[in-house]
């Protein structure tokens, strides 16, 4: 670059590098390149015109600190860290930085929180409500049952849900092919209950909206077109609001629930990491940390209703 200051084209360059090098999602391009805007915008304060050139330890401590200071949570700041320490490596390997100023960058512990969880008699009521709305044959209603059967029954992410194409599924088998983190591919079982709202899904709901727009899309919204990761959390809040005295979970308590559920009736760590499309098994064990399900007998039942 012949202008050090020509952010633009730099974070041009380095979205190109995330995507498809890197593999990194849309989600994660997107934030990454928003903390490397506030970085810059507090670069050009402190050195104005000097462009990456400026860039030093001390000033990316300085940018942390202004962030922590005005109550920025740890969790976003170990993320904004990951992402300043990912690109000063790319920007030093392709010349834009004589050296990283990054490498001694610590990343600051984050307080993990662990989401809410369904109880099994919980579950079953979320389940059951789901039956219901659909039960009309209402196109969206049908699409809905088969969003919370699929999230509980699989402990997929929601962006994975979103990103199913009809083709992605093996009723036979029953079983769906999930696009993880990473572009990692795995396959995922899923039981008889989650199948019946498949078929009726296909059969009567998806029809009713598909057009143009649509493409090989499994979940479709109500102007044809692929499934937003926002509709389907509003789905999830709303049905399991149904229920008296569920906790408010969206899809990623459904997977932390699931995962509860699995480890709960005899799944073993490796086989809970698999299913999550965990890289780490610590990842995985870190989810089940609260896990007390074993004695209780109610989980066979929540386990049946699924189909496992």
């Amino acid at each position: 670059m012949d202008d050090p200051g020509d952010y633009a084209a730099i974070l041009d360059d380095y979205a190109r590098h995330l995507d498809l090098e890197r593999g990194r999602s849309e989600h994660t391009r997107r934030a990454y390149l928003a903390d490397l805007r506030s970085l810059f915008v507090f670069l050009d304060e402190r050195a104005p015109g000097a462009g990456l050139s400026a860039l030093s330890l001390p000033v990316l401590r300085s940018w942390l600190a202004s962030q922590a200071a005005a109550g920025t949570a740890r969790t976003t700041l170990a993320r904004r860290t990951s992402a300043v320490k990912t690109f000063t490596a790319w920007a030093t390997r392709r010349g834009l930085l004589a050296d990283d100023p990054a490498v001694r960058l610590q990343l600051p512990k984050a307080r993990r929180t662990l989401p809410a969880v369904l109880r099994q008699d919980q579950a079953i009521a979320a389940m059951a409500a789901a039956d219901l709305g659909a039960e009309q044959g209402d196109p969206l209603a049908l699409r809905d049952r088969l969003i919370v059967e699929l999230l509980y029954a699989t402990g997929i992410r929601v962006s994975e849900l979103c990103g199913l194409d009809v083709d992605d599924i093996d009723t036979g088998r029953r079983v769906l092919r999930v696009l993880g983190k990473g572009n990692k591919q795995r396959t995922v079982p899923f039981g008889r209950p989650a199948l019946a709202a498949l078929n009726a899904w296909l059969s009567e709901g998806r029809p009713a909206l598909v057009n143009a727009n649509s493409g090989p899309a499994l979940f479709l919204g109500p102007r044809g077109k692929r499934l937003d990761p926002r509709q389907a959390r509003t789905v999830v809040h709303q049905t399991v609001g149904a229920v008296d005295g569920a906790p408010d979970i969206g899809p990623h308590g459904l997977r932390h629930s699931a995962a509860k559920l699995r480890r709960a009736t005899g799944a073993s760590l490796e086989e809970v990491q698999s299913l999550l499309g965990h890289q780490s098994l610590a990842t995985t064990s870190r989810y089940l940390a609260r896990l007390e399900a074993e004695q209780d007998p109610g989980w066979a039942v929540a386990a049946a209703a699924i189909g496992l």
